[in-house]
């Protein structure tokens, strides 16, 4: 009876740990599959969250394209943007960095919103400068039929005027001046008379020149072919320019008018045509022409 007794009390004990053996198994399965699942999921959420990234590069580098002059904002933005994605690829996975990533991205895409609505405006703008940059060379041109004598200086202006990034002037004339002592300028036609000869130029305001010290060549020619006022020379790559006086200024994004004197070493003006030029270091911006009697 015993024996019997002592029988059934292990047969119970065996069939409560092999109950407690199935029920730890089946839990550790099913923690190992939930783990699974959990770790199949973040591995889908960051390569969701790098294929954002990527489609965000891929906006700024279409938008830097576009630009004959990248936008430094555009290229800042997505250098920072690959960085991001350099940083995501080798990262642990895991709820956490996951969702700093995520919180990045989200900042990211306001910039990005922000960055490319301006860009898309300097464009419009861009574009409407270059329409009237070719409206200008047009009139240019067509006034080249009628003086042979401007021809090379007109078509050396048209090439400056299609370069939208540099300064450019207007109005460029050039007289005789009578200087009293009080100061006073007399403008004046006649050559015996002349003190001094006054260049007066307005430097056009272009957008895409940037605001500060900057200076343009004057160059005054006399009817015996002599460069007046300082007669000095600049090298430019292979060119040598002949000049009269450097006229140095500060610009600040506006329309600048200017004037400036040139006189002779001997104080003796010749009568005839005179030649005035203005150039943007080896480029010629402007031309124009007077005559003393």
């Amino acid at each position: 009876m015993e024996s019997n007794k002592s029988s059934m009390g292990l047969k119970v004990a065996l069939g409560i740990a092999l109950v407690l053996f199935l029920g730890t198994a089946f839990y550790t399965m099913n923690l190992y599959q939930e783990s699974n699942d959990a770790k199949k999921q973040l591995t889908e959420e960051k390569q969701l969250v790098m294929n954002d990234l990527n489609a965000m590069a891929k906006q700024y580098d279409e938008a830097i394209s576009e630009n004959e002059i990248a936008n430094a904002d555009l290229v800042e933005a997505r250098a920072r943007i690959q960085g991001l994605i350099d940083s995501l690829k080798i990262s642990e996975t895991n709820v956490k960095s996951l969702w700093r990533y995520k919180s990045k991205y989200l900042s990211l895409q306001k910039e990005m919103d922000v960055l490319l609505a301006q860009n898309d405006s300097l464009r419009v703008e861009n574009s409407y400068l270059a329409t009237s940059l070719d409206s200008t060379r047009v009139r240019l041109e067509e006034r080249t039929i009628f003086t042979d004598s401007l021809l090379v200086q007109n078509t050396a202006l048209a090439e400056v005027v299609e370069n939208a990034a540099v300064l450019s002037t207007v109005g460029l004339k050039g007289f005789g001046v009578i200087e009293r002592t009080s100061g006073k300028l007399i403008p004046t036609e006649r050559a015996s008379r002349t003190d001094k000869i006054r260049v007066c130029f307005t430097v056009a305001r272009n957008a895409l020149v940037q605001a500060g010290d900057q200076e343009l060549y004057i160059q005054v020619i006399d009817p015996k072919n002599n460069t007046l006022g300082l007669n000095e020379q600049v090298q430019f790559d292979e060119k040598t320019l002949n000049y009269s006086i450097v006229s140095k200024f500060n610009y600040e994004n506006a329309n600048l008018n200017i004037c400036e004197f040139v006189t002779t070493k001997n104080k003796d003006f010749e009568k005839g045509r005179y030649v005035v030029n203005v150039f943007n270091e080896k480029d010629l911006v402007s031309s124009s022409e007077f005559t003393l009697k």
